[in-house]
């Protein structure tokens, strides 16, 4: 089964409802609308041999209104051992996705974490409840809003996590004010250091 066979199935089936048709490091990649998510999933299954749920997550576009979250599916076919991926997009504001516990007992703790993680409310799931952070917790960690530091922290080193500075990107050393980079110094100065 070849990546192309696979694209020209979908296609038969489902027509230009499947978009955005890529094949990244060799990996059959498209998009389909979210209301189909579970139609595709059921015909890779029983036509095309896609009996394994690799993965499922999600991704948080902040800047594409109306499709700011996208639920990615990998599935994996054993047999002819070809993987392929596909990705749903829905809106923030009603993250509503249908489940694909029905399909992939696999898919329970996946969509649980997905749901923790990124508020993707999986219609269907038996049990879509917080699985690894507190349920107290009013907001999704890994959506892209908030900043990923405290900008106002004084206790590290910019220079040490490669992010500018006077040096560059941690290949020269700081010493007392003088900037000495790495490869001219002697090995006098670098046994110092240690």
């Amino acid at each position: 089964m070849t990546n192309e066979t696979i694209q020209q199935l979908l296609t038969q089936k489902f027509g230009e409802e499947l978009t955005a048709w890529q094949e990244p490091y060799g990996m059959l990649t498209f998009t389909a609308p979210k209301e189909l998510n579970l139609k595709v999933m059921q015909f890779l299954f029983e036509e095309t041999g896609f009996k394994f749920l690799t993965d499922l997550q999600a991704v948080h576009y902040p800047d594409d209104k109306g499709a700011e979250l996208a639920v990615v599916y990998h599935l994996h076919n054993l047999v002819d051992n070809v993987r392929i991926r596909f990705k749903v997009f829905t809106d923030i504001a009603q993250p509503d996705v249908y489940s694909a516990t029905a399909i992939f007992a696999g898919a329970n703790w996946m969509e649980r974490e997905t749901y923790d993680f990124y508020g993707v409310n999986f219609v269907g799931h038996p049990n879509l409840i917080r699985v690894l952070n507190v349920d107290e917790m009013d907001y999704f960690p890994m959506r892209k809003e908030f900043p990923l530091e405290d900008q106002t922290r004084i206790d590290k080193d910019d220079e040490m996590f490669g992010r500018g500075g006077v040096s560059g990107f941690g290949t020269e050393k700081v010493s007392h004010g003088d900037t000495i980079a790495e490869e001219e110094k002697t090995a006098t100065e670098r046994e110092n250091e240690i």
